[in-house]
């Protein structure tokens, strides 16, 4: 039996367009008793006050509520530094990883706390990026992380490989790293394979590739994927490393991407079982 007790809720920066929401749920748990933490959005809307970081959300509660969308909790997930439970409350428009829609708000939640739901643990990527032999910089991703060059279409150069191992030299507009959840994003838009979340798996997904035989492919995820870039460009022409298209990094040639499964997994709250349901919905399949 889980002691959800104290609750974080997390939302959307213009969280003032779902107040009613909010005060729903604000409502709803205050009657369960629990103790409610509100971040820098929502907490003057209610409490006048100031309110928490993600950070210290995460860190400070038991469960942890999102109103939002996919984008939501893609911001969020890059703070996870414990296995703390989070629940998405759809307030976005594809919400692939959400799992309740506003009107089932307390229907939800009575599961919830009568201990009537499942936890759906969630591999993140740990992308860290190395200049001269240092590393200067380290993301989490719940999607995916890509290597690509902004507005330019001009292909580059991607050694890449897996251990010590040569998986090949990518020549193409870039490259996408990906978890399983993150297959029907950015992945799927260039071509990558749809990959069950649960599987523990790495795809890796090449963005117009110059040779038509390049295609993607998925590794087991206890391998380290290295990259470097090994095009040499301009000023002007920017490459660049973006991380689950929240955040941006620059590039430069002969820098180094290792990208490796994270200790650390996002615990998502699960009330349905449908995962081939939301593939039909939201991509039509069938239709």
């Amino acid at each position: 039996m889980k002691d959800f007790q104290t609750i974080g809720i997390i939302t959307k920066q213009n969280i003032n367009e779902n107040l009613a929401t909010l005060k729903k749920l604000t409502k709803y748990l205050k009657r369960k008793k629990k103790e409610i933490l509100f971040d820098t959005n929502s907490s003057p809307l209610i409490t006048r006050k100031k309110g928490l970081t993600r950070h210290q959300i995460l860190q400070k509660s038991n469960m942890v509520i999102i109103l939002g969308g996919d984008g939501t909790l893609l911001k969020t997930a890059s703070y996870i530094k414990k296995d703390v439970p989070v629940l998405v409350i759809n307030l976005g428009r594809l919400g692939f990883l959400t799992e309740v829609s506003p009107d089932e708000l307390e229907k939800g939640l009575d599961k919830i706390f009568n201990n009537k739901f499942k936890i759906d643990s969630r591999t993140l990527l740990r992308v860290t990026v190395y200049r001269n032999d240092k590393k200067i910089k380290t993301f989490l991703a719940l999607n995916e992380a890509a290597i690509n060059q902004g507005a330019f279409a001009r292909l580059i150069e991607l050694k890449t490989h897996t251990d010590d191992e040569l998986i090949t030299n990518y020549i193409a507009d870039g490259l996408i790293f990906s978890t399983p959840t993150g297959s029907t994003a950015h992945s799927l838009s260039a071509g990558g394979p749809i990959v069950h979340p649960i599987l523990p798996a790495m795809i890796i997904t090449p963005i117009c590739p110059y040779r038509l035989s390049t295609r993607p492919i998925v590794l087991p995820n206890d391998k380290t994927v290295t990259v470097e870039i090994t095009t040499e460009r301009h000023q002007k022409y920017h490459i660049g490393l973006t991380v689950d298209g929240q955040e941006t990094f620059p590039l430069k040639f002969g820098d180094k991407i290792k990208v490796r499964k994270s200790s650390r997994n996002l615990l998502l709250i699960k009330l349905h079982e449908k995962y081939y349901k939301i593939l039909r919905e939201k991509l039509h399949w069938g239709q």
